[in-house]
């Protein structure tokens, strides 16, 4: 009987202290590299640090941690290494040289993990796209057959260089991806005029990988969408209609999450995604409060929210996963406009979020107290559907104490010749 088991790899974690930082900054991170080689299917059998002033720019760790890495090597049975930074090309071809193993770095493995787990065929658009970038770069010194020179009649002379053949496909291919995601992009335009023309505002949810953005969606929509305990576990953006306790609507739209030393690869190729916070009324930035790192992740969060150009938005900052906190604890957000803590997993907290979103929405709404003549019950119709309303029926038409969204005002306030309290209103009828 044959096996076909796909085989583990397993693989040594690679790191570089900078003298300047902390140690445990690096511990931490090449935790969290593990918790991505898992996500991307390997094992890991060992972790290595070195502490240095720079990155080695040659081999990415000195001669001595070579060595070292060697031996570790041997004795794991290892198959691959993972380093935890991005390595230029001459970095990777040398690590190959002298360890004859397979070397990754950290945006490898997201790549790979982000092309497992994209469904849609934008979400594989924007993989491929983001792949084809980082090999574009990495195609030099790669391999013994760079030559598709042969031997025989009519073959002899320069021919043409495999390499460049490569670059010429992949260049290619990149220009095709970039074609169809402006369509993507052109469609996401479209939509979104059609949102700011239902005048119903949209919350973006951003926050790190594995902080339950995903649940929460679930929670405040039942969405259903895929959400597990491990990073990346949905990659494609999801917009639900949530209906407030008020009555209100609010479009909730999940996007991808965020990471420390997120590849700028996916950051071009996940552009259009991305910037759906940037087009959002407010950003709900969710943070979980179990995980010891949570002060460097809502850095991490914001560092790249502002590298998107998303600046000056109001934020509230939902501080997620109380179920697992640990004690008491003090935690703040000091760049939040508003906070609120609640477990999206149990509910606890979450009529308090939804209590939170009508005063924020309503803060952005104008107040009105009109009159409207029966005459004129188009405008109260589209009040009835955008805003919130409370009605008193008299004999010269329908009062009404609302709040609007501030773009529609002008189209429902009560002229001054349409109001039945302006004495024109009288004559005008008449004649």
């Amino acid at each position: 009987m044959i096996d076909l088991r796909k085989e583990t790899e397993k693989v040594i974690l690679v790191g570089v202290n900078l003298s300047r930082q902390p140690e445990e900054d690096t511990r931490d991170s090449l935790k969290e590299l593990e918790d991505l080689a898992a996500a991307a299917g390997a094992q890991t059998v060992g972790k290595l640090i070195q502490t240095r002033e720079q990155i080695h720019p040659g081999t990415y760790v000195g001669k001595g941690k070579l060595e070292e890495l060697k031996d570790l090597l041997w004795e794991t049975e290892g198959t691959g290494i993972i380093c935890d930074d991005e390595l230029s090309p001459a970095q990777m071809k040398n690590l190959q040289d002298e360890l004859d193993v397979k070397v990754m770095d950290r945006t490898l493995v997201i790549l790979d993990i982000f092309a497992a787990r994209a469904s849609t065929s934008e979400g594989k658009l924007q993989v491929e796209l983001a792949q084809l970038k980082y090999r574009q770069t990495r195609l030099t010194g790669f391999g013994t057959a760079m030559s598709r020179l042969g031997g025989g009649i009519g073959t002899r002379g320069p021919g043409e260089k495999k390499l460049e053949v490569d670059r010429r496909l992949i260049k290619s291919r990149i220009a095709a991806l970039n074609r169809e995601l402006k369509d993507v992009k052109r469609h996401r335009e479209i939509t979104r005029e059609q949102r700011n023309r239902s005048y119903t505002p949209v919350a973006a949810i951003a926050g790190y990988t594995n902080a339950g953005k995903s649940t929460l969606l679930n929670t405040l929509t039942g969405a259903g969408i895929l959400a597990e305990d491990k990073l990346f576990a949905t990659l494609d953006p999801t917009t639900r209609n949530l209906i407030l306790p008020g009555g209100q609507e609010l479009l909730l739209t999940d996007t991808v999450g965020f990471i420390s030393k997120l590849p700028h690869h996916l950051i071009d190729a996940f552009r259009s995604t991305l910037e759906e916070a940037k087009y959002a009324d407010f950003i709900l930035h969710v943070v979980d409060v179990s995980n010891p790192r949570m002060d460097s992740q809502m850095y991490t969060v914001y560092e790249t929210l502002d590298n998107l150009g998303i600046k000056d938005k109001p934020v509230i900052t939902v501080f997620n996963k109380q179920d697992k906190a640990a004690g008491l604890q003090i935690i703040r957000d000091f760049r939040a406009d508003y906070t609120v803590s609640l477990s999206a997993k149990t509910g606890e907290g979450v009529p308090e979020l939804l209590k939170l979103l009508e005063a924020v929405l309503r803060e952005r709404k104008v107040a009105i107290e009109e009159l409207y003549p029966y005459a004129d019950m188009s405008k109260l119709q589209m009040i009835r559907r955008f805003g919130e309303l409370e009605e008193e029926y008299r004999e010269d038409g329908v009062f009404v104490r609302a709040y609007v969204p501030a773009d529609l005002y002008e189209r429902v306030r009560v002229s001054r010749g349409d109001s039945p309290n302006n004495p024109l209103y009288a004559l005008e009828k008449v004649e």
